[in-house]
């Protein structure tokens, strides 16, 4: 076996994803192969060497669509004997495009890959694949009856389980703001940004190389002011009442964006001269209740903490991704987390989550805040749609 190690990992800038967004201009193929060409440039790496491209993309539609991995490495102008595949574990995607790339090196099938992910929520938009079909089909409705519900309903689902009121989901989320935009002035997120060319309507250029979705102003009351989002007579006479504290305040919001983490084996990196800044320790992928939807990260954290040997109090920093305030905060109460080691630079509330984009867009993050600190051990886990959730642990080289 090998040891897989991370040499770098990087990532844009988040953008609006909508129209008139910082990167709703630029095509999802562009700009997922200007991260992996910058990747490549800044290690000196030949991109002949590199074995495979996985990416992750959760909307696999238009412009997302016909293998956008395969796509945006010949955009980038790697070799045409590279080749790529495009990966779907909705919100986790390029996490487990991660998990993939890592495992393969471990088990001797890789020497180098990239593990990616790009989503252009601006040009296709969520839901774009369903094209006002059912997904799910009449034995999954069966099972499910009287049916699956949006993520913004497993949120207040949580909420209501864990008994969190409004001051305390906008108040994870004005924190989230407050912690992001600290690490923004104070060049924490510079090591991992790398500019992407934007071309204006009037032909001037610019590069964007910031978290258009961060807003330092935000506060609880600011935010106690938005009316909530998924509110539903009937949902909320199936459930026997929900808080119905989801807004756009306390929610991830529209991204776009990309990300890459180049991966090989130690002995690889040692032989091309690159430094290992991290290395793989544990991986773990598991199911959960689809109607909750969102829980996954718990059992995915006690499975890979078991699976490890580490306890929590050893773990430096944890990155658990907040697509709705209420995960974190559940994964936080349930683990008996240190709050102050959960999303220490902010989260996808205040840092955009551009869906399969964000697994190696958490992994730049975390990567970085082990180097700026000190610290050892890094936990990563994320919610996926229909229930799932990976998690890894890596440790700092």
């Amino acid at each position: 076996m090998h040891d897989a190690v991370i040499v770098d990992v990087i990532r844009t800038g988040s953008g609006r994803g909508k129209p008139g967004g910082a990167l709703s201009g630029v095509h999802p193929v562009d700009l997922l192969a200007g991260v992996l060409a910058k990747l490549v440039e800044r290690n000196g790496l030949d991109p002949t060497q590199v074995d495979d491209v996985i990416a992750g993309c959760v909307s696999q539609a238009g412009e997302q669509t016909f293998n956008l991995a395969r796509n945006a490495a010949l955009a980038a102008g790697f070799p045409i004997t590279v080749p790529g595949v495009t990966i779907d574990r909705q919100c986790g995607s390029s996490q487990q495009a991660a998990h993939f790339a890592a495992q393969g090196v471990i088990a001797g099938g890789y020497d180098i890959v990239i593990a990616c992910g790009v989503e252009s929520m601006s040009r296709v938009p969520m839901g774009s694949p369903v094209g006002g079909r059912d997904p799910f089909g009449p034995k999954m409705a069966e099972r499910f009856a009287p049916g699956l519900v949006p993520q913004g309903i497993s949120a207040e689902l949580i909420a209501a389980r864990w008994g969190f009121d409004r001051d305390a989901v906008d108040g994870y989320a004005a924190e989230s703001h407050r912690r992001a935009a600290a690490a923004a002035a104070t060049g924490r997120f510079d090591n991992e940004l790398v500019p992407v060319p934007i071309t204006a309507e009037d032909g001037t250029e610019r590069a964007h190389t910031a978290d258009e979705t961060i807003r330092p102003a935000t506060t609880v009351e600011g935010l106690a002011g938005l009316k909530p989002s998924f509110y539903d007579e009937a949902t909320d006479a199936r459930f026997g009442g929900l808080p119905w504290l989801i807004t756009p305040g306390n929610s991830s919001p529209l991204t776009d964006g990309a990300s890459a983490a180049l991966i090989m084996s130690e002995r690889r990196a040692t032989e091309l001269g690159l430094r290992a800044r991290a290395r793989f320790v544990g991986f773990a992928v598991v199911g959960d209740d689809p109607i909750m939807m969102l829980t996954g990260p718990i059992p995915a954290t006690h499975r890979i903490l078991e699976r490890t040997g580490l306890s929590l109090d050893r773990i430096d920093a944890y990155e658990v991704n907040e697509a709705f305030a209420p995960v974190p905060l559940a994964w936080a109460a349930e683990l008996h987390a240190d709050p102050e080691r959960l999303n220490p630079c902010g989260g996808a509330i205040a840092l955009g989550h551009p869906l399969g984009a964000s697994g190696t867009k958490l992994l730049a993050t975390l990567v970085n805040h082990l180097e700026a600190t000190g610290g050892r051990y890094g936990l990563q886990t994320m919610c996926e749609g229909g229930g799932m959730a990976n998690a890894m642990i890596i440790e700092r080289l």
